[in-house]
């Protein structure tokens, strides 16, 4: 057929009557989501949580929600205060997840665990039903938008997102269609109810909070709003909106989505206050190549297809060292998404085509990172980009733009305009690959391109390549011969839809099933067990250090406090923790990663108030060290010993002087073994302190600080004895600003002191002071979370009138 012939006939079939749309359609889509999140997720409905031992739902996740939400049984609040990671860090400056998404409500109906896992469920159905609507708004008929929802729902980038336990890119890859759908009912068709909308998505993209992933979602939002401004017509009447009320429209939109993240303030305006505080301050350390890091490998763009090629979960062999999510696509979707380009009866369907494909080869360029000169341009031109690495996660932006070129290729095929070239094409060059796959071709080719080190584990994943390529090929033969008999009319349109859809979900559940990895109930992962119970009993407050296991089982919850925070999960604080954005000054005292060598320093013990070595050894090369516990086993089954180190260990301790010195030579002092901390306080230059010049340094002074009411964010120490004129308090906690003190009853001042810690200056026959954490930004933030809420809200109820007044004229 002749190119001439084929736009003639392109042009027939593209007028021809659309497919049959079921009664009650959207209860059908909305069926066929759920069924499709339900078969990935069914263990949850018998209590089973997605939490597996990789995640970092396991290792962090769980116990700072399971803080957050007990903190707020108790108090009736969101916490201020971390006092159990990092020698204490603001909990909501420093972000500890979801605080103050909708899921957070989930867990204090349901409980943390299940809060959790049902609230990444209900976003993969969500995420297919807001797809399904989207597409339905840009006129695809009923099966071609169901095939969008479940591709992009079951992408390898989507679902399998649950397995490292990155809720909140699942969150804002969610909200991403539900964004667009909004903007195209405001821009395209005028519905001024749809800004008050779009500013609460927006602001729930903010609230998830994942920044990176909220820029990505906020660069696609906006390149689609100014795509609809330029007149993107509709297909039933052509009419465009007047330059007046395009440009009208426009600024609802980007005025929608000012509002939108204003609404996030709750959370980022004590973001921006941290962020000086932030070891990020600077940017990410390491530069650009810290920012490339987890960058996607050319190569494994295979696994768009061929999701087996560099391994799954803990086989992965790949340049990036760990890899716990899915690149997968589909092949059905890929061979679909090649569908959807030709002639266009409508030149609005055409339009967006082109712009999901310039969608998809920007976003793919930008997820190759370093790999290209093109993330050059980005790192230079594209704001906040220097504090991120991972620039593969913009692959959540890859996986949406096939699977809505896979509805749009649908929508061809069951209007019989889709040449068999370009499905056999595409399908024989994916048989190929899978014959290069299942004959050992791409291992073989592996091994000559990677380093000698990483050829045993190419070798040990070979066979699960060599079994998914022949899965690949079954796809390939059944979604080719899907296209083949939908584009000839052998089947019904129905039938055929029906078939693409199951099609799709088949080939994709065959693969993201593997990153469903279920675990018992929280009460069987976070158990109490003797090392708990024995901790627990100790009277606080007082910081452990748990060195990473030896020998048995590596992944202990309750070892190694840098991988984990799990004894945070029981209200037990470490000197580090699985966190990273922990108070930059901290670094200091603690030694440089990744060796934090001051973890050996017994001034180090003394500043951080470290009472305890937890280990699976039972002799610790420390002087002085006393064991007094073990062997016991613990929840990990390890034989663990707690070892109580030499010297009495404190949370608060006075000075009887106070000496005002620069950042690095108090890190020099404080942390010299022969400089006794209780003999003289550091406080920061930039403090609102008198300082001492001294030639020697003064006794200490003996009196003792003992606590007597301790909680996340506020402290009362009480003084065996009244302190002398020009003493300190020191307290064994980060300062931060919003830390205040009153000396009995009186306000008193506060600084930094010993690098990190909090310092107060004691008048004279000071007794009692109290200390309490104030988060003024949090406050700012709150108050501004609520103006932008109603605005967003009151937006919304006049574009509905103001909607419905101009549909009743006419």
């Amino acid at each position: 057929m002749t190119k001439s012939a084929d736009s003639r006939q392109d042009k027939a079939t593209t007028t021809a009557p659309a497919p049959h749309v079921p009664p009650l359609a959207g209860v059908w889509a909305t069926l066929t989501c759920l069924v499709a999140a339900l078969s990935l997720s069914w263990p949850a409905l018998g209590g089973k949580l997605l939490l597996p031992m990789w995640s970092d739902q396991f290792k962090a996740g769980f116990a700072f929600r399971d803080f957050a939400r007990q903190y707020w049984l108790d108090h009736g609040a969101i916490p201020q205060w971390n006092p159990y990671l990092w020698g204490g860090l603001p909990f909501v400056d420093a972000m500890h997840g979801d605080t103050f998404y909708p899921t957070a409500l989930l867990r204090l109906l349901i409980g943390t665990g299940p809060g959790m896992t049902w609230g990444l469920v209900i976003h993969l159905f969500l995420a297919g039903c807001f797809t399904y609507a989207f597409l339905r708004a840009c006129r695809l008929s009923f099966f071609p938008a169901l095939v969008g929802a479940v591709a992009y729902q079951m992408a390898g980038n989507i679902a399998g997102l649950v397995s490292p336990g990155h809720d909140g890119k699942i969150f804002v890859a969610t909200l991403l269609p539900l964004a667009l759908l909004l903007v195209l009912r405001g821009m395209r068709d005028g519905k001024h109810w749809a800004w008050g909308p779009l500013a609460i998505v927006v602001g729930l993209t903010v609230l998830s909070p994942h920044p990176q992933l909220l820029q990505y979602m906020l660069l696609l939002t906006g390149a689609f709003v100014l795509f609809t401004w330029r007149g993107w017509a509709s297909d039933v009447d052509d009419e465009r909106p007047t330059p007046r009320a395009g440009l009208t429209r426009l600024g609802f939109a980007f005025g929608a989505i000012a509002v939108g993240m204003l609404i996030g303030a709750i959370q980022f305006y004590p973001v921006i206050g941290y962020t000086p505080w932030s070891p990020r301050s600077g940017g990410i350390a390491g530069g650009y190549e810290a920012a490339t890091s987890f960058s996607l490998p050319p190569e494994e763009m295979l696994n768009f297809a061929l999701p087996q090629f560099s391994g799954i979960l803990l086989d992965y062999w790949g340049r990036n060292g760990i890899h716990l999510h899915s690149e997968y696509v589909g092949v059905a979707v890929l061979i679909l998404a090649a569908c959807a380009f030709g002639g266009w009866g409508a030149s609005a369907h055409r339009r967006l085509v082109w712009f999901l494909t310039g969608t998809l080869v920007v976003s793919l360029l930008w997820a190759l990172g370093g790999n290209t000169p093109f993330y050059r341009l980005v790192y230079a031109l594209v704001p906040g980009t220097k504090f991120f690495r991972a620039p593969s996660t913009m692959l959540y932006i890859v996986a949406f733009s096939f699977a809505t070129l896979a509805a749009f290729g649908a929508e061809r095929l069951l209007r019989g305009s889709v040449r068999r070239g370009v499905v056999l094409g595409l399908g024989g060059i994916l048989m190929c690959l899978g014959l290069a796959g299942a004959s050992g071709m791409l291992s073989n080719s592996a091994l000559n391109r990677t380093v000698p080190e990483l050829a045993e584990r190419i070798l040990a994943a070979e066979p699960a390549l060599k079994a998914g390529a022949v899965r690949m090929m079954l796809f390939v033969v059944l979604a080719c011969a899907a296209a083949l008999l939908t584009g000839t009319r052998r089947l019904s349109r129905d039938l055929a839809g029906a078939l693409l859809v199951v099609l799709v979900g088949a080939d994709l559940w065959t693969v993201v099933r593997q990153y469903f990895v279920f675990t018992p109930p929280a009460s069987e992962l976070f158990a109490t067990d003797p090392l708990i119970d024995f901790l627990q009993k100790q009277p606080g407050p007082f910081r452990v250090i748990a060195l990473p296991p030896q020998r048995g089982n590596y992944n202990d919850i309750y070892l190694d406090d840098l991988r984990f925070a799990g004894l945070m999960a029981h209200r037990i604080p470490v000197v580090m923790g699985y966190h990273g954005n922990h108070i930059g000054k901290y670094d200091l005292l603690i030694g440089e990663a990744p060796a934090y060598q001051n973890r050996a320093n017994p001034n180090f013990w003394r500043l951080a108030n470290v009472r305890y070595f937890v280990s699976d050894e039972a002799d610790l090369p420390i002087e002085g060290a006393k064991r007094v516990l073990g062997p016991v086993k613990d929840l990990a089954g390890n034989d663990v010993f707690v070892h109580e180190v030499p010297g009495a260990s404190s949370y608060a301790w006075v000075t009887p002087v106070i000496v005002r010195a620069n950042e690095a030579a108090a890190a020099r002092a404080v942390l010299d073994p022969r400089f006794d901390v209780r003999r003289a306080a550091l406080f920061d230059s930039s403090a609102n302190v008198t300082g001492t010049s001294l030639e020697a340094l003064p006794e200490p002074l003996g009196i003792q600080a003992r606590v007597t009411r301790y909680l996340p964010g506020s402290a009362t120490i009480e003084l065996d004895r009244a302190a002398p004129a020009g003493s300190a308090l020191v307290v064994s906690e980060n300062y931060y600003p919003g830390w205040q003190a009153t000396v009995d009853g009186k306000p008193a001042t506060t600084g930094i002191a010993d690098v990190s810690l909090i310092g107060v200056a004691l008048p004279e026959g000071a007794r009692k002071v109290e200390l309490t954490f104030v988060n003024g930004p949090y406050a700012t933030g709150r108050m501004l979370t609520w103006i932008a809420v109603i605005v967003s809200l009151v937006a919304w109820a006049v574009g509905t009138i103001a909607t419905r007044r101009r549909a009743s004229r006419g």
